[in-house]
């Protein structure tokens, strides 16, 4: 069986000189070739820039997510999570993957992370699923995306998940 993700095309595109210069740059710079760069930019433009403006993302710097988390109480956090968090990640998932099931959730997840300043490990073993992520941003970030996960897996999903919690990591557990 094939599969038609992994198929690729040979397209021609003209490209500005300065554009390209760019992207060589950046190709080189990562030890990439520049075909890859180029295929991973346009994949994370179909994946997760397109839809964007169309949920309501906005740019933040890591500055002021980090000041506003860390100026809550742990209770506005919690709160917070539950009223607002769990029904936004849910539409955003939802509306970007077409469906909520596990495994769309979990590709959402991981689309999420790599679009974001978050860095992240997800390794898949005999049906359990583990992400790590590592995010520099305090207790209360951590506290949120616990809370707010916890109830996407526990009350969407019907999932029991294990998450653990620090100042600069979120590790999450969760079983096919």
């Amino acid at each position: 069986m094939t599969d038609d993700s992994k198929k690729t095309v040979t397209m021609t595109f003209r490209i500005e000189e300065g554009v390209m210069g760019k992207l060589r740059s950046e190709s080189e710079k990562r030890e990439v070739s520049l075909n890859t760069l180029v295929n991973q930019i346009l994949k994370r433009f179909v994946e997760w820039d397109v839809y964007e403006p169309k949920i309501g993302m906005i740019p933040i710097a890591r500055p002021i997510v980090h000041t506003l988390f860390e100026n809550m109480e742990r209770e506005e956090i919690i709160e917070m999570a539950q009223k607002v968090g769990k029904g936004v990640v849910h539409d955003i998932a939802l509306f970007m993957k077409t469906r909520m099931d596990l495994s769309s959730f979990l590709s959402w997840l991981e689309t999420r992370m790599k679009s974001s300043s978050i860095e992240f490990s997800h390794s898949e073993n005999e049906g359990r699923h583990v992400f790590v992520m590592k995010h520099d941003l305090g207790y209360n970030w951590s506290l949120y995306h616990k809370t707010l996960l916890e109830q996407i897996f526990n009350e969407i999903l019907n999932r029991r998940v294990d998450i653990v919690t620090s100042n600069t990591m979120l590790t999450l557990t969760v079983d096919e």
